[in-house]
């Protein structure tokens, strides 16, 4: 038990007003405290709270954003599993953005579940061990005569039994356990098994709430006037024709931006269409793709900033017996979330209400509190269900775009992206040319590995090159950024998707060098990454790596360790005479240490997939005049359902530490696939997406 230390750290609160029993937790450390909630202040800081009322229902806020990753279901199953709860009596609260009370409320990294893995399991053994006590107090029995079992305590001796809503009065009295014992894996009835989704029927029946589904009485909605070129600003504009246009109320010019109001999302976009403006096109307009790769080869010739220099790598290469030396490119690619961003604000005299489908909800609410001149306890911040996130919705330029307008208008609006805003004003993936060497010895063994990176600036350009997994004995990377004035952020797996194509197309160029089995060796070169390696051979297992494949077949393998799980994959693919690629099959194993909830990993492995074969197959950002030339889904195409291979995914059993999920399916795709086609045709792809 502790009462003194713990306020930071886990916090149990008694809610006089259900009569049930509420309990804080802190996810920085799981220790605990017997603070009331209404007690609770600034200095405590919880990130999840479990209630259970006296009806025996169990609520559970979840301060995460849920963007369709399954985190509304497999954070509860944490707790339901110690607690031994009925699940049909599980609810899920969503938290509002809160400056510190719950702790870090930005989703993205893979890390909900792993980082709250081992505390919500303590704070559900904590509730457990409370309710076992308050029942053998009631009984006056010993609490080894009682046992917990679906949201219930059982006198083992006769089957009596109190329910939790019965108990959670007088549990919430006693003192919380200070080292709960929690339950052995082979005793788990949720943690393991596939679980339906707790969000699921919202979204069927309709009631689950999106940003774009907001709605506010007299909300006028705004669509931002926004330039071809990167950084160009407004020169002068001419409304008459867009005010001429049915449902436009205004259009107004506020701090950096130009907006069109009107009465509904259409005719905000006609009168867009309508305006007449004047462009100061700034530093970047006559930049283009094809300036970028000629400034990216140029400057190849240049050594960039060493970031890894591991034994003498250059004087190895020099030595090998036999050297291969490649160049692989990898471009700007969009998130393009179905949800384009939208944001809706209502301002009022001495107080602000945002709702807004953020991965960053706090960094969201401190900047509208900085624009407002408010405090952020005087705005209330809804985080609404995302339609996708993938990374961009960590920027917060959305809802700040909304928050200034909300300001200058003094009325509610509503900011509403278009697709096309959304495609041509993202923070793209940065692109990347690599230049590649390595070195082997007379009996095949690679001696050396030598990564040159040149790059547009921005984030994930070295994410995952510095680390490869394999042994080499001598191993250096060097990298420089170059910067055009395309905003880059971070894409899904960030920077472990173009470095994990490279890498793991490069490796399987120096096994073929060597004449050896792809699979072969890299299992010889991963005696570091042992968890990477049984992926890999669990992955050779289940696809039947080596047995033959038809003419104008191939199948191709990669494996790729991020965000604290090790995914390998193994794609067949077909290509037609005409050079056209179908990816039939992927299998993908995974060893992401304990698995919680099978039927979404299975699911995020199929999404990674249709995300990472798009990428593959299909994406490319281009970059015409100082802007996007891609627009919509017409000329930046996804995978279409009827290509969409059938996935097969499989688990390592591993007690190992938990890794994340969202993510880490992303970066073997796209080198199993370009390793497939080179087995199928004998052509290497080094330069994405397969279609160039």
């Amino acid at each position: 038990m502790s009462t003194n230390t713990s306020r930071r750290n886990f916090l149990k609160a008694i809610s006089t007003v259900s009569g049930g029993l509420v309990l804080g937790i802190d996810f920085g450390s799981g220790l605990i405290s017997t603070a009331c909630a209404s007690q609770s202040n600034t200095t405590f800081q919880p990130s999840a709270w479990l209630r259970i009322d006296s009806d025996g229902t169990f609520t559970i806020t979840v301060a995460k954003s849920e963007m369709g990753q399954g985190i509304r279901t497999a954070l509860p199953m944490l707790i339901a599993e110690e607690l031994e709860a009925d699940w049909t009596k599980i609810r899920i609260e969503p938290a509002l953005a809160h400056p510190d009370k719950y702790g870090s409320q930005s989703t993205g990294g893979s890390t909900s579940v792993r980082t709250l893995y081992s505390t919500l399991r303590k704070a559900g053994a904590s509730a457990k061990e409370m309710f076992v006590s308050a029942a053998a107090k009631q009984w006056n029995v010993s609490e080894s005569d009682c046992r917990a079992e679906n949201g219930t305590v059982v006198l083992t001796s006769n089957g009596k039994k109190l329910s939790y809503g019965e108990l959670a009065s007088s549990a919430a009295s006693l003192p919380v356990p200070d080292k709960p014992t929690l339950k052995d894996s082979k005793d788990f009835k949720f943690l393991g098994r596939k679980m339906p989704r707790l969000d699921t029927p919202s979204k069927v029946d309709g009631s689950a709430i999106f940003g774009m589904d907001i709605q506010i009485p007299n909300m006028v909605y705004a669509v931002i006037v926004r330039p071809h070129v990167f950084g160009a600003k407004v020169k002068s504009f001419d409304a008459t024709k867009a005010k001429a246009i049915a449902g436009v109320l205004d259009v107004v010019q506020t701090d950096d931006l130009l907006a069109v109001l009107a009465n509904s999302t259409w005719s905000a976009i006609q009168g867009r269409d309508a305006l007449s403006v004047s462009w100061d096109e700034g530093d970047y307009a006559n930049e283009s793709s094809e300036t970028m790769w000629k400034m990216f080869e140029a400057a190849a010739g240049k050594e960039g900033d060493i970031e890894r220099n591991d034994g003498d790598a250059k004087s190895a290469y020099e030595l090998a017996a036999k050297k291969v030396e490649a160049m692989y490119y990898a471009p700007f690619a969009a998130h393009v979330t179905m949800e384009p961003m939208n944001c809706t604000v209502h301002l009022q005299e001495n107080s602000c209400e945002i709702w807004a489908p953020s991965q960053t909800p706090q960094d969201a609410l401190s900047e509208a509190a900085d624009i407002l001149g408010m405090s952020t306890d005087d705005i209330k911040f809804n985080i609404t269900l995302l339609g996708g996130g993938f990374g961009r919705r960590l920027e917060t330029d959305y809802v700040v775009e909304a928050v200034k307008l909300a300001k200058a208008l003094k009325e509610p609006v509503k900011v509403v992206w278009t697709r096309e805003d959304d495609m041509q004003h993202d923070f793209y993936r940065p692109a990347q040319y690599n230049i590649m060497r390595g070195g082997l010895d007379a009996d095949g063994s690679p001696t050396t590995w030598l990564h040159s990176i040149i790059g547009h600036e921005g984030k994930g350009l070295l994410t995952h090159a510095c680390n490869p997994p394999y042994d080499f004995p001598n191993l250096r990377i060097d990298a420089q950024a170059h910067y055009i004035g395309v905003p880059s952020g971070a894409w899904r797996s960030v920077g472990a998707s173009q470095n994990g194509f490279i890498i793991e197309c490069f490796v399987d160029e120096l096994a073929y060098a060597a004449g050896k089995d792809p699979v072969e060796f890299r299992k010889n070169l991963l005696s570091k990454s042992p968890r990477l390696k049984k992926a890999l051979e669990l992955v050779a297992e289940k696809s039947g790596w080596g047995t033959p494949m038809p003419k104008g077949k191939g199948r191709g393998v990669a494996c790729v360790s991020s965000f604290g799980s090790h995914v390998a994959q193994v794609a067949e693919v077909s290509v037609a005479d005409d050079g056209s690629v179908r990816v039939e099959r992927m299998v993908c194993a995974v060893e992401c240490g304990p698995v919680v909830n099978p039927d979404g990993i299975e699911a995020q492995m199929e999404s990674a997939v249709a995300f990472g074969l798009s990428a593959t197959l299909k994406d490319e950002i281009t970059i015409e005049r100082g802007g996007v030339k891609q627009s919509n889904f017409d000329d930046y195409r996804m995978l279409m359902i009827d290509e969409m291979p059938k996935v097969e995914t499989y688990f390592v059993k591993s007690d190992e530490a938990i890794g994340g999920i969202g993510e880490p399916g992303v970066p073997p795709v796209a080198p199993a696939v370009c390793n497939a086609i080179f087995a199928a045709t004998g052509k290497r792809v080094r330069r994405l997406p397969v279609k160039n």
